[in-house]
């Protein structure tokens, strides 16, 4: 009697106390259930690397006012968005906001909100109150009337409204052209053109879009924002719904991002869930052909996803997007387990009509049991690999993935398999004894799986050889494979018209931010480091060559595709020589130093830099710090920033912005680097790639040596376990090749894919590799072997993957495209990982029974089978 057969003799001996005693675990683990924190987030990058830890060092050491802040953007677009009319109504929005004690309190100390609405006022209160001066002056010379007239510094926002009321339309026209003169020198703390869309021309006094920023609280920590930011930034969007009606107004900010999104993940799982529960009942009730069995495995699904929410509670694992789909895995892999169970009990039943349930739950666990238990091991090795990836999501998705794997063993390798005993019992009691037939095993659908017993008989080399052909083929595909993120794939869709129609309770609503994210990135300088690249220059920062190297810098950002261009076609680039010339034109000590320390006259200094940065700070240390940084009396480094176009492929900015820190750096001894959000995201991509691949090779290995010494020690053909491995990797080469030919980028969404490919494809070929030898032992042939294996096991494997797929296959009706494209490849993953199973393995397990099968001992095959008669 082998371990598989005293396996389950203990469970169906005591399947009693194995009920109970896993309800009771199920009670202990699922405590912790209730401290999972249910508010979806969004996975983030973080990194390591060099430009992640001088990107720490510049946030760090350089103080820019506002950088730090969370920002939320007012955007309003239309006919003409610098009308009195328009101007005016914004300005009363921020009074709005003033006035809210939500959006109030979190705003950001100091200058909290900029507007071109601001600008424009302001100038025109500056400009009278110079015509006053002007007047009081020729009138009656008196300095305490010029000091009473003259306007303050920054005029509050009564003032700025009064101002522009008492205006008409042709007097606040001429203020915004004088505004928006692209001859004027920028004086004020923004610069105009950063708030106008990029299609504006410059110098007109029309503009079809422009922008408020609003500067927010930072959150303290990178758990994320602060309760009082998130409230703040939705109370924002409320006021803008009903407080602009002069032109199309929206905020946009991570708070009302994060809202919306969740809101459509949220909505999208309301409507897809019935729809999902309906086609899994559908199938299982055509597979099991009995109401008992899929009430039983219902039962042990539930069961083990509470199991997996306890796991989660317990290990202080969160709710993300990534982790949303480890349910849907586990309710596969569940109902696969059942299935094989179920069904090799009822073929256990039909090759004796004599056997009590008991005799024929044990002989059909024993011969699963192995198989389920060898699909465990391989599939959560396959995702516990994920435990190494760099980024956080994807190893708890890894880890608690693994987690539901193991449940899922135990729920149906154990708890199912007794609960159906004593259900089974209870109804023969009741005089309802029932027998029913193996799915797959007679009528139409055993004809259809036993195509792969018949192509194996007649062609297995040319089925092996086309599919190595088509996995070639997806395996060089996979080296041109897309690997960018475009963040705009993760917002959220507006509903279809169709879904108009679907009840109230299940309609999903309409969600306009991808649309006006897409709008941002293609009209406006996006705020914040999310859209900008960083230069960080180290070493001996005072060497005379060192702005003219910036300079040479910049002219190498005018070539490049990925940097922004302005209204005025300037770059909007933040850096030492900019700042320079904008505290020297206000400051003449500056000025008269930069005029001594450019020698040659082209603009800019080429010697005494240190006394230079020193009359800066002097004049403007504020400004100063956000460019030069100095430690004890000496200057260290340069920072330099440039605003980047929105949605950039983050591999163009890496490449592009490289280029450019090398014509600064060449040549001299400074250390230029270029970093940023972009570029470190970029790099922990390619790390995560490059970990998948390292972590898949891993995986490949300790599942193919686990293989062969499960079939060594039950078989002694070790071979066997490098046969069932094969399909597998060809399945996964041709999801690779679809994934290319469907435009579908390598990234962190759609990685973990690889993951399921591997953990469902060594299930599938793991039942059928198993089967097969058992049945070979008593077979005359290895295609009667064949034959019995794909109408037993490849039933079970059918109703599986069909379930699956579409449980997975319902994402398509989500509105969020991530989860689209995630059940759609997962779908494809679980249908190719079946077809290799039971059209591909087929041909390799005559092949290896015809040139290694005789002698690999395959009277262990007779042994065993003895032991569990």
């Amino acid at each position: 009697m082998d371990i598989a057969d005293r396996y389950a003799r203990f469970v169906t001996d005591r399947s009693l106390l194995v009920v109970v005693a896993l309800l009771l675990a199920t009670l202990a683990v699922g405590a912790g259930a209730g401290s999972v924190d249910t508010g979806l987030t969004i996975a983030s990058f973080a990194g390591d690397s060099t430009e992640a830890q001088k990107l720490d060092h510049a946030e760090t050491n350089f103080t820019t006012e506002g950088e730090n802040a969370t920002v939320a953007q007012v955007v309003v677009r239309g006919e003409n968005v610098l009308s009195k009319e328009s101007l005016v109504e914004t300005l009363r929005l921020q009074q709005a906001f003033r006035e809210n004690a939500t959006v109030n309190a979190s705003l950001a100390p100091g200058r909290s909100i900029a507007g071109i609405e601001n600008l424009v006022a302001t100038a025109a209160i500056r400009a009278e109150g110079e015509r006053r001066q002007g007047d009081g002056a020729a009138g009656s010379g008196a300095d305490g009337g010029e000091q009473a007239d003259r306007p303050p510094a920054a005029p509050s926002l009564d003032a700025q409204i009064e101002q522009l009321e008492r205006m008409s339309p042709a007097e606040v026209e001429a203020v915004v052209a004088r505004v928006l003169d692209p001859d004027r020198r920028t004086a004020g703390p923004v610069d105009p053109y950063t708030l106008l869309a990029t299609s504006y021309e410059a110098g007109a006094s029309t503009a079809d879009g422009r922008v408020t920023f609003v500067f927010q609280r930072a959150p303290e920590s990178a758990d994320g924002l602060p309760e009082s930011t998130v409230e703040g930034q939705l109370a924002m969007a409320a006021l803008t719904d009903r407080g602009v009606t002069a032109s199309e107004a929206f905020v946009f900010g991570p708070a009302v991002v994060d809202e919306r999104s969740g809101q459509a993940t949220g909505e999208s799982f309301a409507l897809i869930s019935p729809v999902a529960l309906l086609l899994i009942l559908v199938v299982l009730g055509v597979a099991y052909r009995d109401i008992v069995d899929v009430l039983l495995g219902l039962v042990g699904v539930a069961l083990v996803l509470v199991w997996m929410g306890g796991f989660m509670g317990w290990a202080g694992i969160g709710v993300t997007q990534i982790l949303i789909a480890v349910p849907f895995l586990l309710i596969g892999l569940s109902i696969d387990y059942a299935l094989h169970v179920v069904m090799r009990y009822r073929e256990a039943q039909a090759d004796d009509p004599e056997r009590t349930p008991r005799e024929a739950m044990r002989i059909g666990l024993a011969g699963v049991v192995v198989a389920i238990g060898a699909a465990t091991f391989t599939t959560a090795v396959g995702f516990s690999s994920n435990a190494v990836s760099p980024l956080q999501s994807i190893r708890e998705f890894g880890i608690t993935s693994a987690a539901g794997i193991v449940s899922a063993f135990v729920v149906f390798g154990a708890f199912v398999p007794a609960l159906k005993l004593l259900t089974e019992r209870a109804l023969d009691r009741f005089g309802l004894a029932r027998r029913r037939r193996a799915f797959g095993r007679e009528g139409r659908i055993g004809e259809v799986l036993r195509v792969g017993a018949t192509v194996a008989r007649r062609a297995p080399v040319a089925v092996v050889l086309v599919a190595l052909l088509v996995s070639a083929g997806g395996g060089y595909a996979a080296t041109n494979i897309d690997t960018s993120i475009d963040q705009i794939d993760f917002l959220p869709r507006d509903s279809p018209e169709w879904m108009d129609s679907v009840p109230e309770p299940f309609r999903p609503g309409d969600y306009a931010v991808r649309e006006q994210a897409i709008y941002l990135n293609e009209q406006f300088v996006r705020s914040q480091e999310r859209s900008e690249a960083v230069f960080l220059v180290e070493g001996p920062v005072t060497d005379p060559d060192t702005l003219d190297r910036l300079a040479a810098g910049r002219e190498r950002l005018a070539n490049a595709s990925t940097p922004v261009t302005l209204a005025d076609d300037e770059l909007q680039v933040t850096g030492p020589l900019e700042t320079i010339r904008a505290i020297a034109a206000e400051n003449e000590s500056v000025a008269a130093q930069l005029n001594a320390s450019d020698g040659n006259g082209d603009g800019v200094p080429d010697r005494d830099l240190a006394a230079l940065y020193e009359a800066v700070y002097a004049a403007s240390p504020d400004a100063a710090s956000t460019v030069i940084y100095r430690e004890g009396g000496e200057y260290r480094a340069l920072r330099t920033t440039v605003a980047l176009r929105g949605g950039a492929d983050t591999g163009t900015v890496t490449e592009e912005m490289r280029a450019v820190a090398d014509t600064v750096e060449t040549g001299s001894d400074l250390t230029v680097t270029a970093t940023g959000q972009p570029i470190v995201q970029e790099l922990v991509q390619r790390g995560l790639l490059r970990t998948l691949v390292e972590g898949f090779l891993i995986t490949l290995g300790v599942i193919t040596l686990f293989l062969a010494g499960i079939f060594r020690a039950r078989y002694g053909a070790a071979s066997l376990g490098l046969v069932v491995v094969v399909p597998v990797v060809f399945a996964l080469a041709w999801l690779v090749g679809t994934m290319y030919l469907l435009g579908i980028s390598f990234n962190t969404e759609t990685a973990i894919i690889a993951s399921i490919a591997i953990g469902l494809g060594v299930d599938y070929a793991i039942h059928v590799g198993e089967r097969f030898v058992h049945e070979r032992s008593s077979a005359e042939s290895a295609q009667a072997a064949l034959d019995r294996t794909l109408r037993g096991t490849g039933g079970a494997l059918l109703a599986s993957a069909v379930t699956t797929a579409s449980g997975f296959g319902v994402l398509l009706l989500a509105l969020v495209p991530s989860l689209q494209r995630f059940g759609m490849v997962t779908s494809l993953a679980i249908a190719y990982s079946f077809v290799a199973s039971v059209l591909v393995l087929p041909s390799l397990l005559v092949l290896w029974d015809r040139h290694v099968g005789g002698s690999a001992g395959m009277s262990r095959d007779e042994e065993a089978v003895a032991a569990v008669d």
